[in-house]
């Protein structure tokens, strides 16, 4: 991993959430099978990683809270990208997931990641969602990291 190092983690006993929007599904994909080979990778049972499908982006925050609410995960992914337009829509939905995404990590016994790319181009999210540089393999580690924490 470019950036960052992590420890030697065992998911084995957790439940993982990843929440992932739908919208620009080409590169959100992607970013799912990253996030979810990593997870394999830290020994989180298949049956404990727990995946909820959104629309968009901006309803992440409210899929992490049922995730954590309902389902009794110990962490949550949110997923998406978000890709710089032409109007102040991409600005809104950054700021909105992002205050969304925070309020939740403290509202709950339970981390949230945020795994949202914000890019300027579709090829800059493209590049952080393939090969090596997959985001969601980092943001995969971060949940089991910060799930054991609370442990």
């Amino acid at each position: 991993m470019k950036g960052i190092t992590f420890p030697k983690l065992d998911g084995s006993s957790l439940k993982i959430g990843i929440a992932v929007a739908r919208w620009n599904e080409h590169i959100t994909k992607k970013l799912l099978e990253g996030c979810k080979e990593v997870l394999l990778e830290c020994n989180v049972l298949p049956e404990n990683i727990i995946e909820l499908e959104t629309p968009g982006s901006y309803e992440l925050p409210y899929a992490a809270q049922q995730l954590i609410k309902k389902r009794g995960v110990n962490a949550v992914v949110c997923l998406g990208t978000l890709i710089k337009g032409e109007t102040m829509h991409f600005e809104y939905i950054s700021q909105a997931v992002t205050q969304g995404i925070m309020d939740i990590n403290l509202e709950h016994d339970a981390p949230v990641i945020f795994g949202i790319l914000t890019c300027l181009t579709e090829e800059q999210a493209m590049a952080r969602a393939t090969g090596d540089n997959n985001h969601g393999f980092g943001w995969g580690k971060s949940a089991v990291e910060m799930a054991l924490i609370g442990k």
